[in-house]
């Protein structure tokens, strides 16, 4: 496996690949890298000749200074990770260096160089992490420009960030966006760099989270379609899990049709619910197709988690046929952005 440490040399070893007539996949991630990653890794690596990982931790997607201090970093051990997963190539940089000439004298980046992360950044996450996903569209246009990759690869976790991209792939008429399953802990935690912050008990209560969204699939396989009935279990399964310090939303939302506001009354088409909140400090994000993602049975007793760490930022895609949004998680799911 090769490393570039700047994006100029990421650029000029990719267009040796290109003219060499590989097809480029591409992971971008902020490295801490976990099974979930590396899952993306490999199924980059099935579907293309050269895969390309990026890991740079983003500061223009952080809207508290001390979360991206906390961010946990660790390059070294992020490359032997990509190296036995089957990784051709893993570069990172600094922000002058993936934006040079554009930042002020400060070093941070003009507002006039922001990407508009279009109307699929409303709502949830929109209006909890100010200027969150414009950060994450500029660097995500600015990565697709240097690896120029045929597919992209992401996770579902990141659900709302996966709309997000896939509509800025569309308007750049590429890459091809790929959404792949959120991988969880042995008990359901949906795995996150942030997971690392969290204390021994806290990450295992954390696991919460997710049988509760598993509960309002539940009810859905069961038949239950009203929103205010399926919002309010998901409330009240929520306000069981002990270690929640702050709920900062609990919501429905249509897929297909992504509104900043939540549907009522009868949802008549495909539903995610989705969750922010913050436990030991950190804060944590997950989501459920509903009827969709692989029915499963979580544990209620709470426990580990596993040997390759947590993380989750900037990764996601998208394959579901037809209708855009991320497809059922345990199929994987893409969509090809340049004809959509």
């Amino acid at each position: 496996m090769e490393i570039e440490r700047s994006p100029a040399a990421a650029r000029r070893r990719c267009a040796l690949a290109r003219d060499a007539g590989a097809k480029i996949g591409f992971v971008p991630t902020m490295g801490a890298l976990h099974a979930g990653h590396l899952s993306l890794v490999r199924t980059s690596v099935a579907e293309n000749d050269f895969t390309v990982v990026s890991v740079f931790v983003n500061p223009l997607q952080f809207d508290d200074p001390a979360d991206l201090d906390r961010y946990p970093r660790d390059f070294a051990g992020d490359g032997q990770l990509l190296e036995r997963s089957g990784a051709d190539l893993v570069f990172t940089g600094t922000l002058a260096e993936f934006f040079p000439g554009e930042l002020d004298a400060g070093g941070e980046l003009e507002a006039v160089h922001l990407e508009d992360p279009g109307a699929a950044a409303q709502g949830l996450e929109g209006d909890c992490r100010s200027g969150h996903f414009a950060g994450v569209a500029t660097i995500v246009r600015r990565l697709f420009e240097v690896v120029q990759p045929q597919t992209a690869y992401f996770g579902q976790k990141d659900f709302q960030q996966s709309l997000v991209v896939r509509d800025l792939a569309r308007r750049l008429g590429g890459p091809r966006i790929r959404v792949c399953p959120i991988h969880r802990e042995m008990h359901g935690l949906a795995r996150s760099s942030r997971n690392e912050l969290l204390g021994e008990q806290a990450r295992s209560e954390a696991a919460g989270l997710a049988r509760a969204l598993a509960s309002v699939d539940a009810a859905w396989r069961g038949g239950e379609r009203r929103a205010s009935a399926l919002t309010e279990l998901l409330h009240g399964k929520l306000a069981e899990v002990s270690c929640i310090e702050e709920l900062e939303y609990a919501e429905l939302r249509d897929p297909d049709g992504w509104r900043a506001q939540a549907p009522t009354g009868e949802l008549t088409g495909r539903a995610v619910a989705l969750v922010a909140a913050r436990v030991d400090g950190v804060r944590l994000i997950d989501n459920w197709l509903l009827g969709e993602d692989a029915a499963v049975q979580l544990a209620d007793e709470t426990g580990g988690a596993d040997e390759t760490g947590g993380a989750d930022e900037t990764g996601g895609a998208d394959e579901a046929g037809g209708a855009g949004a991320p497809g059922p998680a345990n199929s994987d799911s893409a969509v090809d952005a340049s004809r959509s």
